[in-house]
């Protein structure tokens, strides 16, 4: 693996002067340090949260205590200025009492559906917090829920909202646009009007809601006045900052990692997991490289150069590592367990591994190991071998979740993991002193 271009390391007093007694810096750790469960769980930017705690303040029924009102506030200023015959309109929302609306999310790949049985309405919100809107999707709701209702046959009249952080006009003209700005000035609005009748745990979660938004759009002057002050920070102590940036801080994978293993950096001595020895190297933000103890001592521990490998990974002629990855709606991700056959100078060297490592995985009986058609070929670099080598990850901010997928990886392929370890003797002539 190439090097990183690092920063410098910075003086002692430069680091002295940013974390001792620094004024400013106190000030942002307790604005950030301000509670806020929303931005705690690292929710803020996910759209599919956003569409959850609307449907929760959207439903009548729900223990928000506001009824129907933020329902038809929000209907409301949607639909202002929007007078096709035939739909509903602003005045008809403030006219209509909604409150038997049933309120699903997530339904049928469509963010939130409302149905209002008793006023023959039905709507589709698009919620676009981050996401861009693709051709023809937000025709294709309409025409869904049209099948979906037979809303022919029921006489429904069915409207789409399209819901934006930032300006932006919806593709299909039908949908009335609204925006998150609307959405902050609604609940202001109306936690202001029902103060004395909203229990305490809803004023103050709506209020924590509010703040998030107002960060998002640029209305905060907390949140801008600290945006200022960061700014002046780091141009005062830029080399101290990058320095921490660089090494101090930690993503959730890496948390995950170091709760297997600990603070052990050194790569010869060996951690235990669930009984079995792995020697842990190169950790970064979502990928991890490793060797079973086996392979270590197999391959001559760290006596023995390999020549074609010196800058890829551990610099060995087999590399296992796992990869992290998020999936695209922010929530779920996949640990996958990679391991591949390398850049080796030596290309007999490089072929009879492969072949004993096909003859290993006959042995032991793997189906989990299979090499692409001319991977011992001349000139490949590259060739991974693992297969069935994935586990879904249902919250990526989650360590615990991603540590036990790495265990169970790890528990999946002990067997080949001995049956490599068993044919790797063979070849430690190939190393160099």
């Amino acid at each position: 693996m190439s090097e990183r271009a690092r920063p410098p390391v910075p003086a002692f007093e430069e680091l002295e002067r940013l974390i001792v007694n620094n004024d400013q810096l106190e000030r942002i750790e307790t604005f950030l340090g301000s509670f806020n469960p929303i931005r705690v769980m690292r929710m803020e930017r996910m759209e599919i949260r956003h569409s959850a705690i609307l449907a929760w303040l959207l439903d009548p029924r729900e223990s928000h205590g506001l009824g129907d009102r933020f329902l038809r506030a929000f209907l409301g200023e949607a639909l202002r200025g929007c007078v096709e015959l035939g739909y509903p309109n602003a005045l008809d929302i403030s006219r209509a009492d909604l409150r038997d609306t049933d309120v699903k999310r997530e339904w049928e790949n469509m963010d939130i559906v409302l149905r209002s049985a008793t006023n023959c309405w039905a709507f589709v919100i698009e919620n676009k917090y981050d996401s861009q809107q693709s051709e023809g999707q937000l025709s294709r709701y309409i025409e869904k829920l049209n099948l979906l209702f037979d809303a022919k046959s029921h006489d429904l009249k069915i409207r789409g909202i399209f819901l934006t952080l930032y300006d932006e006009e919806p593709h299909d003209k039908s949908y009335a646009p609204i925006g998150y700005e609307t959405v902050c000035d609604l609940l202001t609005r109306l936690l202001n009007q029902n103060a004395t009748s909203l229990t305490n745990e809803v004023s103050i979660f709506i209020r924590h809601y509010i703040e998030i938004l107002k960060e998002a759009l640029g209305m905060s002057e907390e949140h801008n006045e600290m945006e200022k002050l960061a700014r002046q920070l780091y141009r005062t102590h830029r080399k101290a900052l990058d320095f921490i940036m660089e090494y101090g801080q930690e993503t959730h994978f890496e948390f995950a990692v170091r709760s297997l293993i600990g603070d052990n950096d050194d790569f010869s001595v060996p951690v235990l997991i669930d009984a079995q020895s792995y020697h842990f190297g190169w950790v970064g933000s979502d990928w991890a490289s490793f060797l079973p103890h086996s392979w270590f001592v197999a391959l001559g521990s760290e006596r023995l150069r390999w020549e074609g490998c010196e800058k890829w990974w551990l610099e060995y002629p087999l590399a296992p590592r796992f990869e992290f990855s998020v999936g695209g709606d922010g929530v779920g991700g996949r640990i996958s367990l990679i391991n591949e056959v390398g850049p080796i100078a030596n290309s007999n060297f490089r072929r009879e591994l492969i072949e004993a490592i096909q003859g290993a995985a006959e042995k032991c009986g793997s189906q989990r190991i299979r090499f692409q058609q001319g991977a011992a070929e001349d000139g490949r670099r590259y060739s991974r071998f693992l297969k069935q080598n994935s586990v879904t990850i249902g919250d990526v901010q989650e360590p615990s979740e991603i540590a036990k997928a790495m265990t169970t990886l790890l528990k999946r392929f002990q067997p080949e993991f001995d049956a490599i370890g068993e044919i790797l003797p063979q070849f430690q002539s190939y190393g160099v002193e």
